[in-house]
């Protein structure tokens, strides 16, 4: 399974903001999303990206006051992109390595989309089923 796949069944809609929101309005954005993560454009560009790891490390090393800092201060600008035809075990082995749970899809420079480490579970877990029964199927008919 491809992470095109993916992007099928959830959609390509894509949350983001920019660097000069402050941490706090960040907050209250994935609060009321119900979401873990917000792609940072820039002049249409991907700038970077925040999680709500990185608002409660920045919270726990510079305090409270850091909330009405722009998000630019905390944002990870060197993401870690993967694309429509790379495989999920590949884009799970990634997230899993370098300790990340939002993945930004990028096609020919432009942003098509987001996955999620749980995203990437459900479609396996999909995909190990899918095996399963057709195996069962195949040792029921031999």
């Amino acid at each position: 399974m491809i992470v095109a796949h993916i992007l099928a069944d959830k959609g390509r809609d894509v949350a983001t903001t920019t660097p000069d929101r402050t941490i706090s309005e960040v907050a209250a954005e994935l609060a009321a999303r119900k979401i873990g993560a917000l792609l940072v454009t820039e002049r249409g560009r991907l700038a970077g990206i925040v999680s709500e790891r990185d608002i409660v490390k920045a919270i726990g090393l510079r305090g409270p006051a850091v909330l009405s800092d722009p998000v630019a201060t905390i944002m990870t600008r060197e993401v870690i992109t993967c694309g429509e035809a790379d495989t999920i075990n590949h884009a799970m082995s990634r997230m899993t390595r370098r300790r990340f749970r939002h993945l930004p899809v990028v096609e020919d420079g432009e942003l098509v989309g987001i996955i999620s480490i749980g995203d990437v579970v459900k479609a396996r877990i999909e995909q190990v089923e899918h095996e399963a029964d057709e195996l069962r199927s195949y040792i029921a008919t031999a």
